[in-house]
């Protein structure tokens, strides 16, 4: 902070010096204009040229319907609209992931169903094998 100090009333008048402030926004600046330009990701795609299919669409037969899991607010539980009693779920659960790969289970849960109860039927699938649970957004209950 500068100061005048000859002045003929002797009173003292602040003067505020922005010279540094200017200088390091201007330095900060520069120095964000250089590194910008590489923070920039690249990735690399190599795609396959050949045209022909490594993967066999499975025949009507071969293919597996999806595991939804419905929870009522009644407390009753449905696998693919079959409604399973709790001691009996896990067990059914395990053999039915056991024939699948994808091990995906879609979960949905009536308005107005208790939340733990849900979670725990959630929990309940997980410990019976299920290594992904797609919370569905719309509901079937509608």
């Amino acid at each position: 902070m500068g100061m005048n100090v000859g002045a003929q009333d002797k009173t003292v008048a602040p003067h505020m010096n922005v010279t540094p402030l200017v200088d390091i926004v201007l330095v900060l600046l520069i120095i964000f204009m250089v590194v910008t330009p590489l923070l920039t990701k690249k990735f690399w795609l190599h795609v396959p040229k050949s045209e022909e299919k490594t993967e066999t669409e499975p025949n009507s037969d071969q293919k597996v319907a999806n595991v939804v899991l419905t929870y009522h607010k009644n407390g009753a539980i449905k696998i693919n609209n079959d409604e399973i009693p709790r001691p009996q779920f896990v067990d059914k659960m395990k053999r039915i992931l056991a024939a699948r790969t994808d091990r995906l289970v879609f979960f949905d849960a009536e308005d107005g169903a208790d939340y733990g109860e849900a979670v725990q039927v959630m929990d309940l699938a997980r410990g019976a094998g299920a290594t992904a649970i797609a919370v569905l957004s719309e509901s079937v209950f509608q």
